[in-house]
């Protein structure tokens, strides 16, 4: 057996896995930042739906004292 040879192949099945881990992890948080933004995108669509389809409400208050 050749100490050295397996050594070496452990220190770069290590490092290999631990680029993957990196990698996906880079990968995760892109789909998170987009899916934030894709949530954010369809909540000013609602209130701009809401806009077109009820537009009277929310400009005139009605205060009795």
């Amino acid at each position: 057996m050749d100490i050295a040879r397996i050594s070496t192949q452990i220190s770069q099945m290590n490092l290999l896995y631990q680029v993957s881990v990196a990698v996906l992890k880079m990968a995760m948080d892109g789909v998170t930042a987009q899916s934030e933004n894709v949530v954010e995108a369809m909540e000013e669509t609602i209130k701009a739906l809401e806009q077109s389809v009820h537009p009277h409400l929310g400009q005139n208050v009605d205060v009795i004292v």
